[in-house]
């Protein structure tokens, strides 16, 4: 077992902090166990641990059959070996789990202390201090920023006894709302060290939304940047946190960085960022935090109107990162590892940052979009920083195979090794475009299932035995340790080969989600009350002849617009506002690109004179809002009354929503969901007493 004392940190001797380079870099202005499904009896005493080694020794040189079989036939022996061998402790644990699903208990590795910082940076300091941590692949092309493990650490701990010099300690909550930047991984890393809980807030929302998160989360600080760069365009973030806080009493301090040199009006709250951080020391003890400590909040959509608070922890959800980053993507050292997602996502979170400077990688952290300055950007960058794998959304590859294949046959991508989508199910034509023209055909192409409440990749093709098939748009096969489990209406388990039913899982993994944050009771409502014993995914699946999964689609009104999982319910709550409108229903219907996109029916008031097409941009701009602008109906069909009647007006304007990587939920059949009587769905109604 790696034991390590954590006050390990040295300043850096070399000269140039990242601090000073991002601001060099700134862009100008414009299955079952034997004790029952889900349970593990903490009646019984605990199972000895595995003896150290046993992981690095034993099991990870096994047949992927025989590992699986080990991981949901014993998994505390699996899990225990791999967490021992894997991880950094302060403190031993003394048991591997005590869960019992049924009543939302989750625990893992119970008694060890660890710092997720340390993990993710001093080990590999200590080895290797100069290999690159992360390369900002920026907004224009060829303008890239590589940052290393010892200047990563070194920011970070400047970053963190900032936090702690204006009152952040361990508990704390804080919100994140930055593009992808160093300086964003960094603050996410911050917060882990002193054990301050990070929520970061995709940079593309409201200040309404924001602000909705902020006062759930109660958080105490903020970080921002003066603006964002994406797509050759500047976006103002800092005013956004202006309006948002203004309604969150709860933040006393709002640390501002300069992404451009536009200046930023300074109030009572805000503190430079860069300028406070260049005062303080390049150490900073980390905090030793109990395994099941809250690491980070990521709010997500559900069915109800109100975005959810999903609790992630320390150790268990790090492993399964871990363990996930290498096995599914063929990580090896020395490889770049290009995912594509925003650090807003839970894709971000452990496929950007935790996974894979856990595995001591070098990431990606890419700042624009897919067509920018042109649709051959993707491989561009693949060609200059010589990428292994290639982590992107179903949504952009839809847009890039429009284009001619002359976009992507003009760039050197030998370098890839490993494809992987995720976000949504593929379709074929993305699918074989992908492997065979993006990867000629000589690269797995792994399409991922899991979503933000399973911390990581939950199903997909690989890890398998060697030469084992990829199948076309399927995910196949569960990762270690997951036991998929197909339920019919009446809640039993359904059994053979092709059959599909709700899919849950029957036990539990350490990175799953352990509850909503002040709302446990809503987290049992939502993931183990509908089927007892068991973790609902709220998704459909089908088990083929060969026992390969298949997801089918969602199986509640969340719909999934370019890999952003949206409730209907979210987004009729904002329509509701209008004076104008008593009773609305959304529902996803199916779209080329961007996989799902809003349908709203919107009933106004009898007897208005307005025009109904004014209406309408009222109705875009407070989604808008209230949400983000990705979030806004692309069809609005506005019937003249109550009762049903001639369409007074529909929109099908389109905006150019860019698209952005997704939110981790994989698995939606892009089919309206909501129920529909007399040929018009079941609408919404403004008290919310109907259906």
């Amino acid at each position: 077992m790696c034991l390590l004392r954590i006050n390990m940190a040295a300043p850096s001797s070399r000269s140039g902090l990242l601090w000073t380079l991002l601001s060099r870099c700134r862009t100008p202005g414009p299955g079952r166990t034997g004790t029952g499904p889900g349970r593990c009896l903490s009646s019984l005493p605990p199972p000895p641990l595995p003896p150290p080694g046993t992981w690095s020794s034993e099991l990870s040189r096994l047949p992927h059959r025989d590992l699986y079989r080990l991981s949901v036939t014993d998994p505390d022996r699996f899990w225990g070996s791999a967490a021992a061998d894997r991880l950094c402790w302060v403190e031993p644990y003394q048991q591997v789990r005590d869960c019992e699903l049924s009543s939302g208990r989750i625990s893992w590795f119970l008694g060890g202390k660890l710092n997720v910082s340390v993990n993710c940076l001093d080990v590999h300091v200590e080895k290797h201090p100069d290999r690159v941590a992360l390369i900002w692949e920026r907004d224009e092309p060829g303008t890239e920023v590589k940052v290393t493990y010892r200047e990563l650490l070194e920011t970070t701990c400047r970053l963190a006894n900032t936090l702690k010099s204006h009152g952040v300690h361990k508990g704390d909550t804080v919100a994140i709302y930055m593009p992808v930047s160093p300086i964003a991984v960094a603050a996410m890393l911050a917060c882990a060290r002193i054990g301050a809980v990070h929520t970061v807030v995709f940079a593309g929302f409201s200040s309404e939304a924001l602000a909705g998160r902020i006062q759930d989360a109660q958080c105490k600080a903020v970080l921002t940047c003066n603006q964002g760069v994406r797509g050759g365009r500047l976006m103002d973030l800092k005013s956004t946190v202006d309006a948002a806080v203004k309604s969150c009493p709860s933040v006393q301090h709002v640390f501002v960085s300069q992404r451009t040199d536009s200046p930023t009006a300074m109030g009572a709250l805000d503190v430079p960022l860069e300028e406070v951080m260049s005062s303080q020391p390049a150490i900073c003890p980390a905090e030793p935090l109990d395994s099941e400590d809250i690491l980070f909040l990521l709010y997500t959509s559900g069915s109800t109107g109100k975005p959810k608070g999903i609790v992630h922890t320390q150790a268990g959800y790090l492993l399964y990162a871990s363990m996930t980053h290498q096995l599914v993507f063929d990580h090896r050292d020395g490889d770049v590892f290009g995912c594509m997602a925003d650090i807003g996502w839970i894709t971000g979170h452990s496929y950007v940052v935790y996974g894979p400077l856990s595995n001591g990688a070098t990431s990606v952290l890419f700042e624009s979009t897919p067509v920018y300055p042109n649709p051959g950007r993707y491989w561009e960058t693949v060609q200059r920083l010589r990428i292994s794998q290639f982590y992107g959304a179903p949504t952009a590859l839809r847009l890039l195979l429009k284009y001619d294949d002359s976009w992507v046959k003009k760039f050197d991508r030998s370098s890839l090794r490993t494809l992987g989508s995720v976000g949504e199910p593929i379709n074929h034509e993305a699918w074989h475009w992908f492997h065979s023209v993006v990867g000629e055909g000589r690269c797995p192409l792994v399409d991922t299932w899991w979503q933000t409440e399973t911390g990581g990749v939950c199903i997909a093709p690989r890890p398998a035995e060697k030469g084992a098939p990829i199948l076309p748009a399927m995910a196949m096969r569960p990762f270690f340790g997951i036991q998929p489990v197909l339920m019919d209406d009446k809640g039993e388990p359904i059994s053979g080969v092709s059959v599909g039913g709700a899919l849950c899982i029957s036990q539990p993994w350490p990175g799953m989600a352990r509850s909503i944050y002040g709302d446990h009771q809503r987290f049992v409502d939502a993931y183990f009350k509908p089927y007892p014993g068991f973790y609902f995914s709220g998704d459909g699946a089908y088990r083929s002849e060969d026992g390969y999964y298949q997801i089918t689609g969602r199986m509640d009104d969340v719909i999934n617009v370019s890999g952003h999982r949206l409730g209907t319910a979210e987004i009729e709550d904002a329509l509701d506002e209008h004076p104008a409108v008593p009773e609305t229903a959304v529902i996803g219907i199916q779209h080329d690109i961007k996989g799902e996109v809003p349908f709203a029916f919107v009933v106004l008031k009898d007897g208005l004179h307005d025009d109904p097409l004014v209406i309408l941009q009222q109705l875009r701009d407070l989604v808008a809002a209230k949400i983000a602008k990705y979030a806004v109906p692309e069809h609005f069909l506005l019937p003249s009354r109550l009762s049903g009647g001639e369409a007074a007006a529909e929109d099908s304007i389109r905006e150019d929503h860019e698209t952005h990587p997704q939110e981790g939920c994989h698995g939606d059949d892009r089919r309206p969901r909501r129920r529909v009587h007399a040929g018009r769905p079941v609408r919404r109604q403004r008290d919310r007493g109907g259906p």
